[in-house]
């Protein structure tokens, strides 16, 4: 055999078998009492069915949550099915559910294929999200006075204006820098959350886990662990990060080996946390520094994609800019810059949660995977079955009259209206909280719901209300020529992935 055609037979041969494989799956996938939204029997129907969720996934859970409200309905994918739930109560009893019965971080080994772009080790073992919930959370007022610098330093280097002239700013690449800088001001401390190098690692490390995971999730099972190391860059990646914090995660560990861990000046950031709940084994540069990847790339990601969303509703519905300028200038005058100050600032705090209520999600959030072999039952005896994925529908939710009057109209008031009817009425206190920017409900999904709700959302609601008061504060800005008549940029929108438009920009100039 001429050795030139090898390469081709092998692909061809690798693509017939992959072929086949797929009709069987078709073939003979199980009838099921749960109903189908798309395509049931029959080869030709079940692969057109798994091409247009693949495709648009947003039609077909809308379709599915307009014929069972309240319900569960199936989904087909190339290699098996999945399971969407709607209704108050399903979602309440997937978010309390235990993770040996249905599995957070199975969910995310299959939505962002983890055990590939994460790593077994950090999937399996992830004591770095304990970290953000606790150590973190409790360290953001007293290091607030670093973020507000951070912020303040960031944008004035990012857009770098020049006088009072408008300048075009995209956004959405613009909001990333600022946000590792920020982010990292608080895990890092300077210098090196403005080490340029440093912040495009983490910044191309967040893209590439969700690219290179979609990349991955067409492919059976078998063929991942052979594509994986041909496209995903997470080794790469972590080599490089050592660089960086390697030998400081050795210093810090070797200071504690001889002092302890509370020796004098010990650093307040993100691996002294880490190293207060790790356990000896995990007490190690790699260990750590994979875990720091991975707590960047969700800080980067939530936080850009809200702040764009933000400064696109902005400039989008301007009619905003100058009351929610004045509630900014009043607490900052009254109060000063701190965390506590940002509660007090209620109309901004409305107004991101109204720009995440209708584009802070995709279609689906709360990915759970059946782990108990017996599967996973609803109170009402409905069966997910072993090793398929759930999980809730969120956008619909959001755009659903039942919840939200004019559902599908930018309120920026929506939710201090309710906040201040609730608090005329002198409603207990738990109720107004349920309408701030962190908090969770089976109504509002941004976040998730139940015990694995982002354990982030705090640090991300501090950050994002700082940013939007120093943007008011500081530059005037208004939307670039080609949205100037109220259109807002369309969203970037493939498969499941739903984010701000990564073209468009928008015009700021220094305040006047």
């Amino acid at each position: 055999m001429d050795s030139e055609n090898k390469p081709l037979l092998l692909a061809s041969s690798l693509a017939a078998a992959l072929t086949a494989y797929l009709l069987l799956k078709a073939v003979f996938r199980k009838k099921h009492a749960i109903p189908a939204i798309i395509g049931q029997e029959g080869v030709l129907a079940s692969w057109m069915a798994t091409y247009k969720y693949f495709c648009s996934p947003a039609e077909v859970v809308q379709e599915g949550y307009r014929k069972y409200r309240d319900g569960v309905f199936r989904v087909p994918r190339l290699f098996t099915w999945d399971y969407a739930v709607t209704g108050a109560k399903r979602v309440a009893e997937v978010g309390a559910a235990p993770e040996n019965v249905l599995s957070f971080y199975g969910g995310v080994e299959d939505s962002v294929q983890g055990l590939y772009t994460l790593g077994k080790d950090v999937l399996h073992d992830p004591y770095h999200q304990l970290t953000v919930r606790t150590s973190l959370t409790r360290n953001i007022g007293r290091r607030f006075p670093e973020v507000r610098d951070e912020i303040i330093c960031s944008f004035d280097d990012v857009f770098g204006l020049q006088g009072s002239e408008w300048k075009r700013v995209p956004v959405i690449e613009s909001v990333m820098k600022i946000t590792a800088r920020t982010s990292n001001r608080l895990f890092i401390g300077l210098p090196l959350c403005r080490n340029q190098e440093y912040l495009d690692l983490n910044i191309r490390n967040a893209v590439d886990i969700f690219i290179h995971g979609q990349i991955l999730s067409i492919f059976p099972e078998f063929i991942k662990p052979i594509v994986a190391p041909l496209i995903v860059t997470r080794k790469k990646h972590l080599r490089q990060m050592l660089k960086f914090v390697g030998p400081m995660i050795e210093e810090r560990i070797a200071k504690e080996d001889e002092l302890g861990s509370d020796y004098p000046e010990t650093p307040n950031d993100l691996i002294s946390w880490m190293l207060e709940v790790a356990k000896r084994e995990q007490r190690h540069a790699p260990g750590i520094a994979a875990r720091m990847l991975a707590t960047n790339m969700a800080a980067i990601h939530t936080t850009s994609m809200a702040l764009s969303h933000v400064l696109f509703d902005l400039t989008t519905y301007p009619q905003y800019i100058q009351p929610l300028r004045e509630e900014a200038e009043r607490v900052v005058k009254e109060e000063g810059w701190s965390k506590a100050s940002l509660n007090s600032m209620h109309k901004i705090d409305s107004f991101i949660r109204e720009s995440q209520r209708l584009n802070g999600s995709g279609p689906v959030t709360m990915i759970r995977k059946v782990v108990d072999p017996n599967g996973f039952t609803f109170s009402d005896g409905i069966v997910i079955p072993y090793k398929s994925l759930v999980f809730v529908s969120a956008k619909p939710v959001h755009y659903d009259s039942a919840f939200y009057d004019n559902a599908d109209v930018f309120d920026g008031y929506r939710f201090s209206k309710l906040r201040e009817a609730m608090q005329a009425t002198e409603a207990d206190s738990e109720k107004v909280f349920n309408r701030q920017i962190v908090s969770t409900g089976s109504d509002f999904l941004v976040f998730g719901h139940g015990k694995h709700a982002c354990p982030g959302r705090f640090f991300a609601a501090t950050e994002l209300k700082a940013m939007l008061a120093h943007v008011l504060i500081t530059y005037d800005v208004k939307a670039e020529d080609e949205f100037s008549n109220g259109v807002r940029p369309p969203n970037f929108v493939s498969g499941q992935i739903d984010m701000p438009n990564v073209k468009a920009g928008i015009m700021v100039r220094t305040r006047q």
